[in-house]
C-alpha cells in the first residue's frame, strides 16, 4: 500500500474507504466531507496537494454509504457519520489536528470537537466551509412542502431536485430526526480551539445569515470569520480554493505558536 492510496477499514458493521498522507511535521489534517459528498472533490484534493507538498498528514474518507465506501446512505445519520470520524480519528491521527470540514462536515467537526473536548483531546483548530450545523432543523424542515412531509411519514424518505444534478437528493426521516439529538446552535459552543469560517455570501444552500448566527455560538476569542461577496456553496473556484489554503496557513501559524 503506497502512501496516500485507498484503502478500506472495517468500521461497525461497513468498511469505509480511506486515503491515509504520511507527513512529519504536525499539526496533522483531517478533511469531512459535506452531505452526498466525498472524499475526491475539488477542496479535499486540494488540500491533500497542500498536505503532501507541505509534509503535513492528510486523513480524508467517504462516510458509510457515501463515495467509495460500503453501506446504506439513506441509513446515513449525523450520530453515525460522527462516531465513525471520531473512531479514524483515533485511529490515525496523532498529535494535534487541524479538521476541516465542508457544509454538513463543519457541523460533525464541531460535533467532533465537543466530544474530543470531553477527552481533553485539543485540537490545533477547525476550518469549517460554508458549514451548516443544525441544517436539518434550520433549514431543510422549514422548507418542506406538505407533499414532501407526507412522503416522509409514508416512505421514509422525500427527495428534491439538486441543481442541474440528475439525480434528487433524498432526505430521510432517519437522518432529519437523528440531526435534533445533535444540534450544537443551542448555547456557547465551548470546543477550546481556533476556528476560522470560510462563507461565501452568494450561498443558494447555507444561507450567510446562518453562518453569522453560527459565530454567536462561538467563543470571542480566536474565530475568524472570511465572507467572500460572490462565494458559493461548493467554494471550488481557483480563488476560493486560495483563501481555503490561505486559511489553513493561519490555522497552522497560530497553533505553532
Amino acid at each position: 500500500m503506497q502512501n496516500g492510496d485507498l484503502e478500506f477499514l472495517t468500521v461497525g458493521h461497513q468498511k469505509l474507504a480511506i486515503r491515509a498522507l504520511e507527513g512529519t511535521k504536525h499539526p496533522g489534517l483531517m478533511w469531512l466531507p459535506g452531505y452526498r459528498s466525498h472524499m475526491m472533490g475539488g477542496k479535499a484534493v486540494a488540500l491533500n496537494a497542500f498536505a503532501e507538498k507541505n509534509g503535513y498528514p492528510f486523513l480524508r474518507f467517504d462516510y458509510s454509504g457515501t463515495g467509495e465506501s460500503e453501506g446504506d446512505f439513506y441509513k446515513g445519520s449525523i450520530s453515525l457519520w460522527l462516531e465513525e470520524s471520531l473512531t479514524l480519528f483515533e485511529k490515525f491521527c496523532r498529535g494535534p489536528q487541524i479538521i476541516a470540514g465542508s457544509s454538513m462536515g463543519g457541523w460533525i467537526a464541531l460535533r467532533m470537537a465537543q466530544e474530543l473536548a470531553k477527552k481533553h483531546i485539543p485540537l490545533a483548530g477547525l476550518l469549517l466551509l460554508a458549514p451548516a450545523p443544525d441544517f436539518t432543523r434550520d433549514l431543510v424542515r422549514p422548507q418542506m412542502t406538505s407533499k414532501q412531509k407526507q412522503e416522509l411519514e409514508e416512505r421514509g424518505f422525500f427527495e428534491v431536485p439538486y441543481e442541474n444534478e440528475p439525480e434528487p437528493v433524498p432526505f430521510t426521516k432517519i437522518f432529519l430526526d437523528d440531526g435534533d439529538k445533535n444540534l450544537v446552535m443551542e448555547g456557547l459552543i465551548d470546543i477550546h480551539c481556533p476556528v476560522h469560517i470560510i462563507q461565501g455570501m452568494a450561498d443558494n444552500e447555507v444561507p450567510y445569515q446562518h453562518t453569522l448566527e453560527l459565530v454567536e455560538h462561538l467563543p470571542f476569542d480566536n474565530v475568524t470569520l472570511t465572507l467572500i461577496r460572490d462565494g458559493e456553496h461548493h467554494l471550488s473556484r481557483p480563488q476560493d480554493i486560495a483563501a481555503i489554503l490561505n486559511a489553513l496557513e493561519m490555522l497552522i501559524a497560530n497553533g505553532a505558536r
